[in-house]
């Protein structure tokens, strides 16, 4: 295939068109899952060992994989980077951030009864910090800083019941409309 980059019949933006069969190769935001976990008033960030940002710290957050919640990728993630077993407790914060194409889903989460924690293969470090613990001049990206606020202005309150997929099909994988949504 052949692609050249032009504005398709009936689209308002410049996209990569084959220019054989015309197919459209559509470029979308990336998904970004992640959690704020809590434990005694303190939250758990990550030393990264990877790039972009190796040393800084971080929550425990990364790319949604395909075939997979938000829910189950935000827990994912908090083992792959601080070997935590975590309880959602709900959507803490959603982040646009569009100059580098993502979507930022971010929970309060708790540890799973005993905190426990340990670097994983993505990690140097991770630790528990206070508020006034937070090393605010390393931590790696402005949504940290973000999600940090957030979770400090809600507190251990209540977050709400966020929408989401209905209790009769919670993955979105039925294709037919649930009798109690029929018009």
């Amino acid at each position: 295939m052949r692609f050249s980059h032009h504005v398709p019949e009936g689209d308002t933006h410049e996209r990569a068109v084959c220019d054989d069969c015309g197919y459209v190769a559509y470029e979308n935001p990336k998904i970004v899952v992640g959690s704020v976990v809590v434990h005694a008033g303190q939250a758990l960030l990550c030393r990264r060992a990877i790039e972009p940002r190796r040393g800084y710290w971080t929550l425990p957050a990364g790319y949604l994989e395909l075939q997979e919640t938000v829910e189950e990728g935000a827990q994912r993630e908090a083992f792959e980077e601080a070997t935590a077993r975590i309880t959602l407790d709900g959507i803490l914060a959603v982040f646009s951030i569009s100059r580098i194409g993502q979507v930022q889903v971010i929970f309060r989460a708790r540890f799973d009864g005993t905190p426990t924690f340990a670097p994983g293969v993505e990690s140097l470090d991770v630790q528990l910090f206070g508020w006034d613990a937070i090393p605010w001049n390393e931590l790696a990206f402005p949504s940290v800083h973000w999600s940090l606020n957030a979770w400090h202005a809600m507190g251990d309150g209540a977050l709400g019941a966020p929408a989401g997929n209905p209790a009769s099909d919670r993955r979105g994988t039925s294709p037919e409309v649930p009798l109690e949504a029929a018009p």
